[in-house]
């Protein structure tokens, strides 16, 4: 019975070769975010809920990013896996359009209404702590942090593009250097050292930016000079047209991945916000919580773009019952990953608050939630392995209907009703919310088995 979800030794060893990669930069990655967040918070509780706050509204621009350039990324790997060289082009000419699009809309609405959407998030709790200066630190890091949306848009163009073609190591290699310029540059400028004054919160942000141009350059730098291994990229700026046929599938396919994403994103950050209500405390033990749950979830978010890639590779090649086959065990083995994970997170999370320079209130609160973010860390892995799964058929209207249309239906009414009509603490709070999952999955289990998603886009 168990034989169907495991696979053999060469269907690891494929796993592994596109999945390892990933991993250790989205490891590395949220390793030194977590080193950052440290660093922030030895500043102070204000300054780190103030960029914890900007973050969640960066978080924001960046699932848009990811979403908007999804659409036309299935048509990258599926493309690949027919090859289709100058498909591959067309569809990252696509990718062009949409970051562009992306970042002058969210970047317009970051300039004229950053400090009213921080605002949101400053809400009075059990603690004495200033909110007005909370408020000046994020507008601060905001305005420094906004430079750096182009050279990040840019730098998911080419890497998803290189992912999606099989090359994972180059985009590996550009963001663990990326990372390292970030955290180098943050003890530097963040505490004044080497002769460079102390900035606080501003010298994070430009540490950030500084890393995001390095990334950006690694990148396009490196692809236009392995031409031969990547035959898509000359000719790829001769003309920025895109066939209109392809224009219009990736639309269609990719409008309701970036309304999801922005959807998804957003009702995370309103979740955030009604969680907020009950106290600065909480926005700065979430920020503990979340850096930390981040680095653990770094596991089954790279199974998710294994899958996407993987998966989506056999239904370009007309291999359909191997995609079905395939996919089976790529979800098994992402949920077992997950539970191992889970349990390394309940031994840490007693140890990282601790070194943060905040209060006891919130170490002991952030302790808590990386507790109950461990209990449901299997349920996050099955619902991110279906939502690939059914992305990489092109079912994007279904992962809409997976993903955001649930966060907004059910999660959020639940937390907005909690956080608003009762007196209910934030940690039954936040269970309660995240035990909603169990719905989710249910769904995953119900659209998988329906096999709609096994679609061969490009025949």
């Amino acid at each position: 019975m168990f034989k169907k979800f495991i696979g053999d030794r060469a269907f690891y060893r494929k796993l592994f070769t596109v999945m390892v990669p990933m991993l250790i930069q989205n490891l590395i990655t949220n390793f030194v975010n977590l080193l950052d967040n440290v660093m922030v918070g030895q500043v102070g509780t204000e300054p780190m809920s103030g960029v914890a706050i900007v973050n969640q509204l960066l978080f924001v621009f960046n699932l848009c990013v990811f979403g908007g350039l999804a659409g036309a990324g299935i048509f990258t790997a599926q493309f690949y896996g027919k090859n289709d060289q100058e498909g591959v082009r067309q569809s990252m000419r696509m990718k062009i359009w949409i970051a562009a699009g992306t970042v002058l809309v969210f970047g317009s609405l970051l300039v004229f209404f950053g400090p009213q959407l921080i605002s949101l998030f400053l809400h009075e709790g059990e603690e004495s702590l200033d909110l007005a200066a909370t408020l000046g630190f994020g507008k601060d890091y905001l305005h420094v942090m906004l430079l750096q949306i182009i050279p990040f848009a840019v730098t998911q163009i080419y890497a998803s593009t290189l992912r999606g073609t099989g090359e994972t190591m180059l985009p590996m290699r550009a963001g663990i250097t990326a990372v390292l310029v970030n955290l180098t540059f943050n003890y530097i400028l963040i505490f004044g050292k080497l002769g460079f004054p102390a900035l606080g919160v501003v010298g994070a942000a430009m540490a950030t930016v500084l890393a995001r141009v390095v990334e950006m350059l690694i990148v396009v730098i490196w692809s236009h000079r392995h031409t031969e291994r990547l035959p898509y990229i000359p000719g790829l700026y001769r003309s920025l047209r895109v066939p209109g046929e392809l224009a219009r599938q990736v639309l269609i396919l990719g409008a309701p991945l970036l309304i999801n994403e922005l959807l998804w994103s957003g009702g995370m950050t309103t979740l955030n916000q009604c969680y907020s209500l009950r106290g600065l405390e909480v926005v700065s033990a979430f920020n503990i919580s979340s850096t930390v749950g981040n680095l653990f979830f770094c596991t089954f978010i790279a199974m998710g773009d294994a899958i996407s890639i993987l998966v989506g590779q056999l239904l370009g090649a007309g291999e359909l019952e191997s995609a079905v086959d395939e996919d089976r065990k790529l979800i098994a083995f992402s949920v077992t990953l997950s539970v191992l994970v889970s349990g390394v997170m309940v031994i840490v999370a007693p140890l990282i608050p601790q070194l943060y320079n905040t209060t006891v209130t919130v170490r002991a609160l952030a302790v808590r939630l990386l507790l109950i973010c461990a209990a449901f860390t299997p349920l996050h892995a099955y619902a991110n392995a279906c939502y690939f799964t059914l992305r990489s058929g092109g079912k994007t209207l279904i992962t809409f209907v997976f993903d955001s249309l649930f966060v907004w239906t059910i999660q959020i009414p639940v937390a907005f009703v909690l956080s608003r009509y009762t007196d209910v603490p934030i940690l039954p709070m936040y269970a309660m919310v995240e035990a909603m999952n169990l719905i989710k999955c249910v769904m995953g289990i119900v659209m998988l088995k329906s096999r709609k998603w096994v679609v061969n886009l490009v025949k």
